[in-house]
């Protein structure tokens, strides 16, 4: 019988599953909390990497089992001392996710990524276009070299005495204490500080002071709406860490005439009840300022709301700007409001006819108006206003009782 379970219960298994059971456990929770994709959740990664490398283990779990962690720590195998969570991590995926151990730990010393945002026409995302970006970041001063102020002036911070936290005490009740920890506020968590007069003029013991930096963005065709552009190691500096990414997420702005669909661009033409029934010409303007004719010849009627499409004249393909997407009209046929009464009998007579109709002696004649649909929103709410103000109305309903 199993001693304990809390290990079992970090990975979602049963005392009695098998060494895939496990692998599989470990795989989904491994991925799912990876502190890469879930920041907040280093702890979480780290019990879970603890518990299989203990149950992974048979001469671990074999002691586990009997005896529980404390069986383990009396054993020499203590569950504390296990292997770094992302070794286990590594070991397990090898290079399919983060590119190995070494990119891993590399990448637990990079400094934060910079993400800007930057707005892009739809024409620029078909075209192409190179753009200028000027932003501020943080770069290792070169006046102290990155230490803040002079050689040896770093001493243990004498506020927090070198933990970096400050803990504070309250009395929640007789018997009762809660004890807070935060951030020192003197040394920002790093439990040393420069001794204010050595601390280097230039940066002010910050180690790191603000630059311009210009970048030139290049916005290659058939890109999209929420793609990002990388620039490798060009984020804020600080010292004993290598500088992040500027990362630049593309933000497509609307178009009057054109909306984007994957590599198709839609749009919608209005056409007069003449040019529908009798074909017409059309002239399009594309986003590389080209002009392009379309025409229904006479005789072929285009309906209202019909769907056509040009091949090869939507968006490039990314990478592949050769090749282009679809064109896809969408046709909205403008009906006159009135006609002359002295036209219709021409008219008719170039028309199709109409269905023969027989009228029932008994029937009753109606008169046609136009619906105001705000009138019929307003019926509606006085409705409902008068059923729930107290039921007044004609309509209310008792539901029966048994």
């Amino acid at each position: 019988m199993v001693k304990e379970t809390t290990y079992y219960d970090i990975l979602g298994v049963k005392p009695a599953c098998s060494a895939d059971d496990l692998k599989k456990a470990y795989r989904k929770l491994a991925l799912k909390y990876h502190p890469d994709k879930n920041p907040n959740e280093g702890e979480r990664f780290k019990q879970i990497s603890q518990a299989y490398e203990v149950l992974s283990n048979p001469d671990k779990r074999r002691i586990y089992d009997q005896g529980g962690e404390q069986a383990l720590k009396e054993g020499g195998m203590g569950a504390n001392g296990f292997s770094s969570p992302m070794d286990i991590f590594d070991l397990f995926f090898g290079t399919a996710f983060g590119g190995g151990r070494g990119q891993t730990r590399r990448r637990e010393r990079r400094g934060k990524d910079v993400i800007h945002q930057l707005s892009v026409s739809l024409e620029e995302l078909y075209k192409g276009a190179v753009r200028k970006l000027a932003l501020q970041k943080n770069v290792i001063c070169e006046k102290c070299d990155g230490r803040g102020g002079k050689k040896g002036a770093v001493e243990q911070c004498p506020t927090c005495r070198g933990t970096g936290a400050r803990v504070q005490i309250q009395q929640l009740g007789p018997g009762m204490i809660q004890q807070i920890q935060t951030m020192c506020p003197d040394c920002h968590g790093q439990g040393e500080r420069i001794n204010p007069k050595d601390r280097c003029k230039n940066c002010g013991g910050r180690k790191t002071v603000r630059d311009r930096k210009i970048l030139e963005v290049h916005v290659d065709k058939g890109m999209v709406d929420g793609q990002k552009i990388s620039f490798g190691g060009e984020g804020d500096q600080e010292p004993g860490l290598e500088a992040g990414d500027i990362i630049i997420v593309l933000d497509e702005k609307e178009h009057e005439v054109f909306q984007r669909s994957g590599n198709d661009l839609i749009m919608r033409m209005n056409i007069e009840l003449v040019e529908s029934l009798c074909g017409f010409q059309k002239v399009i303007r594309t986003l590389d300022d080209r002009d392009l004719v379309i025409t229904a010849i006479p005789g072929e009627v285009t309906k209202h709301g019909e769907v056509k499409c040009v091949l090869n004249e939507g968006m490039p393909h990314y990478k592949n700007p050769f090749e282009k997407g679809r064109l896809i009209i969408q046709f909205l046929v403008n009906f006159p409001a009135t006609l002359p009464p002295e036209i219709v009998p021409q008219l008719e007579d170039c028309l199709p006819p109409r269905p023969e109709l027989m009228v029932p002696d008994n029937a009753e004649e109606c008169l046609l108006v136009d619906l105001d649909p705000e009138s019929r929103r307003r019926d509606y709410k006085n409705a409902y206003d008068e059923d729930e103000a107290g039921g007044h109305g004609p309509s209310r309903v008792q539901c029966a009782t048994h």
